[in-house]
């Protein structure tokens, strides 16, 4: 493992133990995805630690964004490590509720919620994050004049601009996310909408996602703050009591180095929004990608080598079923690849300029483009770091691709690897029933078809 990061070296040691406890096999696991519980645990402690609460102040809670990795296991050992769950859809709402998560602890933001979700939430106590006028509409008849069980607070725009990928930029002028606070007219109303309804007690912004700036996520925090400030001067009281500052804290997807660190994000916050932290305001963030990603990744065998044109390229089963942001948007999401042997040992030869091409039938299918890497060969394995959230756990089903087993791993203080199931692998040979439409279709012969995984 000699010149291999300690990261990296982990993963060769995940991946050799995966190999001989036949979670990566040629014939029945071509593909497979790991989550690094120990990692987990790690990196949340960093954002306990980052944000300290005293015992005079209001309690911080962590909302991890369950769009960036819905598995139910998964947000059930984040709910054990003492996180919330933030949500954006019924379907997720689900989730985290199966995942044990007390309604209390659970914010629900999304920017289209139907009258029966809002129902739904409300009667269970659930915090809802308004996005428009509209909705406050019909929170208003939700409620029907009764005092919520639920904290309501607004979304809102600091429209600040944007970062470096535009469609994950949502504090630009005309981001559909939340009510806007520069456009004319804008802010008077929001005001009059607080002031009409002493139960908005909390304001909630997010001016960040990957390739936005900390600098300028701080300052759409401070612009958020500066609102609530604003209402409690109107009130006379103190009516808004919490400030929710969202995630989107960026990844590096360069290397195994975990910057830009949660106390880095502190420190930028303190600087342009201190009377966020003056213990007047109960704090939620939602962070997702920078909680999960550098604690997972995927790998998958290489089924053929050929060259094209004079450039060799491995074709993979991991492609754009499991990575469709890189595939369709390589040049704002690459991803790292790296080389094993059929064993899991990391290969060292020379490094030859390659493509890594995925199984789906349509020529922009590829991982990477004219990657620097040990020459692949058939039965080697690739392993693709940081894909812990938003890849392998939100599969893209093109040509009927199985989603792949999810492995959750734990190192043992006498050195042992041990694996937990976190999702199984899906059997492309099984029809799911919603798809057999009212007729249904007939099941397979299973003692006269060929075993999963094979072609």
């Amino acid at each position: 493992m000699t010149g291999l990061t300690p990261a990296a070296q982990r993963r060769e040691r995940i991946l050799r133990e995966a190999v001989r406890q036949g979670l990566l096999d040629r014939e029945r696991s071509l593909l497979a995805a790991f989550v690094d519980l120990d990692g987990v645990a790690a990196t949340v402690g960093s954002l306990h630690r980052a944000f300290p609460s005293s015992p005079s102040a209001p309690p911080v809670l962590h909302a991890f964004a369950a769009k960036a990795n819905s598995l139910v296991p998964v947000l059930a050992e984040l709910r054990r490590l003492g996180m919330g769950c933030e949500v954006a859809s019924a379907g997720e709402l689900a989730r985290a509720l199966a995942a044990g998560f007390a309604p209390d602890r659970i914010v629900f933001d999304s920017p289209a919620k139907t009258e029966a979700e809002l129902r739904y939430a409300l009667g269970l106590g659930v915090t809802v994050n308004a996005d428009n006028h509209q909705e406050l509409a019909r929170i208003d008849r939700a409620l029907g004049g009764r005092a919520p069980l639920s904290k309501i607070g607004v979304r809102v725009n600091s429209q600040l601009g944007g970062g470096a990928i535009a469609a994950m930029s949502t504090a630009t002028s005309t981001s559909k996310f939340g009510v806007p606070l520069a456009d004319p007219g804008s802010r008077r109303e929001l005001l009059r909408a607080y002031r009409a309804r002493p139960w908005l007690t909390w304001v909630h912004t997010h001016a960040g996602s990957q390739g936005c700036p900390l600098e300028l996520m701080a300052r759409g925090v401070a612009r958020a703050v500066a609102f609530a400030e604003e209402v409690n001067a109107a009130a006379g009281r103190r009516q808004v009591t919490g400030i929710d500052i969202g995630g989107g804290l960026p990844v590096d997807f360069a290397g195994d180095a975990t910057e830009p660190a949660f106390g880095t994000y502190v420190a930028e916050l303190r600087a342009h929004a201190p009377a966020l932290f003056s213990g007047g305001y109960g704090i939620v963030t939602e962070f997702g990608r920078s909680v999960l990603a550098k604690n997972g990744f995927t790998a998958a065998y290489v089924e053929y080598t050929k060259h094209m044109g004079g450039r060799p390229i491995a074709v993979t089963h991991a492609g754009v079923q499991v990575a469709t942001r890189t595939v369709f948007d390589p040049g704002a999401w690459p991803l790292r690849i790296e080389a094993y042997d059929g064993g899991g040992t990391a290969k060292r030869g020379a490094p030859v300029r390659q493509d890594i091409a995925g199984p789906a039938c349509f020529a922009g299918d590829l991982l990477a483009r004219d990657r620097a890497l040990p020459l692949l060969e058939p039965g080697d394995i690739v392993a693709v770091p940081d894909t812990g959230a938003y890849y392998f756990s939100t599969p893209f089903h093109y040509n009927s691709l199985p989603e792949p087993a999810v492995h959750g791993v734990r190192t043992h203080s006498d050195g042992r690897v041990a694996f937990e199931l976190l999702r199984p692998a899906q059997d492309p040979w099984d029809v799911p029933v919603p798809d057999r439409g009212v007729h249904g279709t007939p099941r397979r012969e299973r003692a006269h078809e060929p075993a999963h995984g094979v072609r």
